[in-house]
């Protein structure tokens, strides 16, 4: 009988310490100063790892370039590296801007059809098709924008590249 009152107490010391936690948690996870330690920590995650990437890249092209047999081939393979990485910094900074105006959008849109009368269960059907349709719409914007900006720098930096290795013979 002992027994199970310890245990009893055991697991509700242990309920209620993990209750507490997450009641912290939540605190802590709803104040705006932590989201934008949050976005601000991932971005420098980001951004230094692109840098030393970019770095890299750069290293890597002057290395082939002080070869004598070179040809313009590492300056493209360079320069197509670079699109790429510009590439994808631009598609997650616009993630990051589009996630909150998308979610504002589809709340926005669910409550109006709420309001004019539509039935719970008519209410999910619509939200499933609007969030799918939503979602595909963000992410064909995200691709082209990620694929423009990363053609772009891919130009730009062939362009630099080749007058770079000119300017240096």
């Amino acid at each position: 009988m002992e027994e199970e009152l310890e245990s009893s107490s055991a697991s509700t010391t242990a309920s209620s310490s993990s209750s507490s936690s997450y009641k912290l948690f939540l605190g802590i996870m709803s104040k705006r100063r932590t989201w934008v330690c949050i976005f601000v920590l991932v971005y420098a995650i980001i951004l230094t790892s692109s840098w030393n990437f970019l770095k890299s890249i750069l290293s890597w092209y002057n290395t082939q370039e002080a070869q004598p047999s070179s040809s313009g081939w590492p300056a493209l393979y360079a320069s197509v590296l670079l699109g790429a990485v510009f590439g994808v910094l631009s598609m997650v900074a616009a993630l990051a801007v589009m996630v909150p105006a998308t979610l504002v959008t589809w709340i926005a849109i669910v409550v109006l059809l709420a309001f004019f009368g539509k039935p719970r269960r008519a209410l999910v059907v619509e939200g499933r098709k609007i969030t799918r349709e939503i979602a595909g719409f963000v992410i064909k914007i995200l691709l082209k924008e990620g694929n423009l900006v990363a053609a772009v720098c891919a130009v730009l930096g062939y362009f630099a590249l080749v007058r770079r290795n000119t300017e240096a013979d």
